[in-house]
């Protein structure tokens, strides 16, 4: 079984391999999610990139808990690597589609390019994968 804390821990190492990937491949300018702060603080997302970061990081932990506590509930369990790592990756996709679907369209207004599409289905791919293989290799207990 796997525990709350392990979804803490693997949550923070995907998103944290994630965050890599974003600075790699994206274009220099702030996370979406300083998009929301901005909007709901007031301003230029540019102004609010560190607490936008902070927010993505909240979201990376607590998407890792839910998967940690979800999958188990739909019958399915993380005994093989291989796996949980697959559940992951099907789990990055589905929140990138979340991600893009509702957060940057309807919420920010944002229509993404083809190029920070790849990028986000890159990112959110990497943070499934590694998520479901910290899950899977039992690391934490």
């Amino acid at each position: 079984m796997v525990s709350i804390l392990a979804g803490l821990v693997g949550g923070v190492i995907a998103t944290i391999v994630m965050t890599m990937g974003m600075m790699r491949m994206g274009d220099g300018g702030p996370p979406p999610t300083a998009g929301l702060v901005a909007k709901t603080a007031g301003g230029e997302p540019a102004e609010y990139e560190m607490p936008g970061m902070l927010l993505h990081m909240l979201y990376g932990v607590g998407a890792g808990v839910v998967f940690a506590l979800g999958v188990p509930l739909v019958g399915l369990n993380f005994d093989s690597l291989v796996v949980a790592a697959g559940l992951g990756l099907v789990y990055g996709m589905v929140l990138m589609i979340v991600g893009m679907m509702f957060w940057m369209r309807m919420v920010l207004g944002m229509e993404a390019d083809r190029d920070t599409m790849v990028m986000f289905g890159t990112v959110h791919a990497s943070y499934g994968i590694v998520l479901g293989a910290v899950l899977g290799s039992g690391i934490v207990a």
